[in-house]
């Protein structure tokens, strides 16, 4: 069973049941919620009620007072311990608790402190605090040139390669205006024989995992271990020790399962507040946020989207000029990477020659927006695609067939100089008009409901440049153990892992120890986003088991044995140790090639090590006199490379596109003067049962990734990216009304149905 041999192959592309099924169905899986430990202090927060101003007074003394209340503390008390409490993987812009001012609705001002949480959240409403109210600004729009200014110093991070540039601009709410330019639009404009142009908004929504955030801080002699529900414990490892003044080994943190992430448990997020609180009482706290609160803690970006394109006659796309604004809230986080990374994307999958792109992180007094499954592209995605549909119409095309004209075929350079390899565009929306039957006659429906379809192509470039590292260990019985810290929230990344060892090592899958994240003993990953694990720790993990491979081909060469057979470890190991001991140990490190983008232009030659591709049909039934929108129809097909385990692919692909459909058409964050006010599962509508297409069909389409492990690479977020467009492209394709703006509500289509009923040229 544990022979060692070379690539036996079976155990890649084989639909291997996750390996942590069994636990999570039993209810025995690990999560932090359910951890107690000896002395544990609850903590529970009290928040700012206005969304701008200056912090005259704070008092704690009613609360302190409360029987059971172990301590308050306030920001000022954190700088006591921490002279710069300040945090953030772009900027250090954010305190442990508020100092000096608050900046949103919701912000972390004082904290109690009980044995029992429902002392501490009793205490927390006896607090009171006086501000001096500020002007506030919410539009990402206005705040290019507000009055307002959230941050009056900046203090850029320097801790990713990608975000060294960062700087900001002083006495403005632009934490970074990211420009690229390529060949010479005004010229593509001038010569245009059609100028098209439109502008695209998008809302603010929550992750809403159904674990919410959670972190533990035991503290210890010199040193403190961090349990926490996060996507990068290695980043929370890091920060916590700079913030401390630390060394890294005085700081351990573990990770068990997720109960979902979706980018909100990214970075830090509750670890500096629970290990500031652990090392000034000498005593482990606790903070569970409830799901109103993760609506204050960080949430997806609300962005404003102008384009516009020069056409020339015969369907070809010239030019396009895109201006992005993203709505960042009152902290950056990592919002200036989703301004970057996601912006050069900004003219979509196509082929144009000449492109100019300015893409703008905006300071607001919102609460703080970072990374949600697809990382800005699905907002970019929304927009360009929509504004594809558009141009098509007007110019009488097929908008699969004008697709095809533009789309950016292998080896051709994308706006940014990169050149496309392994990435099946064309195939994946060849594969999106196949399942859709494009070319057969639909039926449109007939009265007040209206039938209609539409597609949407979108693409991702992976995050570059970082790093994985991989440890596997075989054992003198031939069993396996993989180290690593990408974080299982729920993809089945733990299984895709376990598979390419196992396919290395000649083992099964099912027979591999996978160890959860804990930074003490297992080595360092960036983090669990942007679709980067399949890939990068892939590769690590791949490049590990092939160092365990050669050594036991070394280990028996040692030996005198004869090469070409296959020894099990076990035999091996007895003859070299005259007994079952000894270990073997594979560590494999990946980091790909990245160029830095040109200062100026913005041009790379090498901006990303792969490109994840999505594709969306839809088939939509519109109420006409409701404004009710049904999918009946919804096709997902994403190029991922080779598929390591086609079943978990699969699921994925749903997953990703029904959280999409959720943030298309209803989910919206309710805000006045920056308080949320449906902040919570009962008014906060996710998708349900109800909600979900009668036939959902998901398709794999293969386009190997040269440099990935056995040929994969990420589709985490790939069913994301077309979505919103599809289905507002199928709209259209019903009723003859566009809608620029999301969610697409039953209020809002009605609205646009009967608009276009009293304006029938414009509609």
């Amino acid at each position: 069973m544990n022979a060692i041999r070379p690539m036996a192959g079976g155990e890649v592309g084989r639909s291997v049941p996750r390996l942590e099924s069994r636990e999570k169905v039993t209810g025995r899986a690990e999560y932090v919620h359910n951890l107690v430990v000896p002395g544990l202090l609850h903590a529970k927060v009290f928040r700012s009620t206005i969304a701008h101003g200056r912090i005259r007074s704070i008092d704690i003394a009613a609360a302190e007072s409360l029987k059971g209340v172990h301590a308050v503390f306030t920001g000022e008390m954190i700088r006591k311990l921490v002279a710069e409490p300040y945090y953030g993987p772009a900027f250090h812009d954010q305190p442990v608790l508020a100092l000096d001012k608050v900046r949103h609705v919701g912000e972390p001002v004082a904290v109690v402190l009980a044995s029992d949480p429902y002392i501490a959240a009793e205490a927390v409403q006896l607090i009171t605090a006086d501000y001096e109210e500020l002007p506030a600004v919410f539009d990402e729009v206005e705040a290019m040139t507000s009055k307002a200014i959230v941050h009056d110093v900046l203090r850029p991070a320097g801790t990713f390669p990608d975000l060294k540039h960062l700087v900001g601009r002083r006495d403005t709410n632009i934490a970074l205006d990211y420009q690229l330019r390529r060949g010479d639009v005004d010229a593509a404009f001038a010569a245009a024989d059609h100028v098209y142009e439109h502008e695209f908004h998008t809302q603010q929504v929550m992750h809403t995992p159904l674990e919410p955030m959670v972190s533990l801080a035991e503290p210890g002699h010199e040193c403190l271990t961090i349990h926490t529900a996060s996507q990068s414990p290695s980043f929370v490892r890091i920060e916590i020790a700079r913030l401390l003044g630390w060394a890294e080994n005085q700081v351990r943190v573990k990770v068990p399962y997720l109960g979902g992430g979706f980018g909100a448990k990214l970075y830090i997020k509750l670890e500096a507040l629970v290990a500031c609180l652990a090392l000034m009482t000498r005593r482990p706290v606790k903070l569970s946020l409830t799901m109103e609160e993760q609506f204050y803690t960080i949430t997806k970006h609300a962005s404003t989207f102008r384009i516009k394109s020069a056409v020339s006659r015969d369907g070809r796309v010239t030019g396009r000029r895109c201006e992005v604004f993203w709505n960042g809230g009152a902290y950056a986080d990592i919002g200036p990477r989703v301004t970057q990374k996601s912006g050069f994307t900004a003219p979509g999958p196509y082929d144009i020659e000449n492109v100019s792109i300015d893409s703008y992180a905006l300071y607001t007094n919102r609460p703080p927006a970072g990374a949600l499954r697809g990382f800005g592209i699905p907002q970019l995605v929304w927009a360009y695609e929509s504004h594809t549909d558009l141009i098509a119409r007007d110019l009488g095309i097929d908008p699969v067939e004008f697709r095809r004209r533009n789309i950016l075929r292998e080896g051709r350079e994308q706006a940014t100089g990169t050149a496309m390899r392994d990435a099946g565009i064309e195939a994946v929306l060849d594969k999106v008009a196949e399942r859709m039957l494009w070319i057969e006659p639909f039926d449109r429906g007939t009265g007040t409901i209206r039938r209609g379809r539409g597609v949407a192509i979108g693409f991702k470039a992976s995050i570059a440049p970082t790093t994985s590292v991989a440890i596997v260990n075989v054992s003198a019985d031939g069993s396996s153990v993989l180290y690593m810290s990408t974080v299982d929230m729920g993809q089945g990344s733990d299984t895709a892992m376990a598979q390419i060892v196992a396919e290395t090592l000649g083992l099964r899958t099912e027979h591999i120890k996978v160890v959860h994240p804990d930074t003490d003993v297992t080595p360092y990953d960036m983090a669990t986003l942007g679709s980067r694990s399949t890939f990068h720790m892939g590769n690590a993990v791949k490049l590990a088991a092939e160092h365990a491979r050669d050594q036991l081909k070394e280990l028996a060469a040692s030996l005198g044995l004869p090469e070409g057979n296959n020894y099990e470890p076990k035999e091996l190991f007895k003859k070299k140790y005259g007994m079952q001991a000894g270990n073997v140990i594979g560590v494999g490190s990946y980091i790909p090639p990245y160029s830095s983008p040109e200062p100026g232009t913005g041009l790379s030659a090498n901006v990303t090590p792969f490109w994840m591709i999505g594709g969306t049909g839809v088939e939509v039934e519109v109420d006409t006199e409701t404004g009710h929108v049904r999918v009946t129809k919804l096709v997902n097909a994403a190029d991922l490379g080779a598929p390591l385990n086609p079943a978990v692919v699969e699921t994925q692909l749903s997953g990703g596109a029904l959280m999409q459909l959720g943030f298309t058409m209803f989910e919206n964050m309710d805000l006045d003067a920056g308080q949320v006010t449906n902040a919570s599962l009962a008014d906060y509508k996710i998708p349900g049962i109800h909600d979900m297409p009668s036939i959902i069909d998901n398709q794999i389409v293969e386009a190997r990734q040269t440099t990935g492990p056995f040929g994969a690479k990420g589709v985490g977020e790939s069913a994301t990216f077309g979505v919103s467009p599809a289905i507002a492209n199928a709209i259209h394709d019903a009723v003859g009304v566009r809608l620029t703006s999301l969610p697409l509500t039953p209020e809002a289509v009605l609205r646009a149905i009967r608009a276009a009923a009293k304006n029938p040229l414009e509609g």
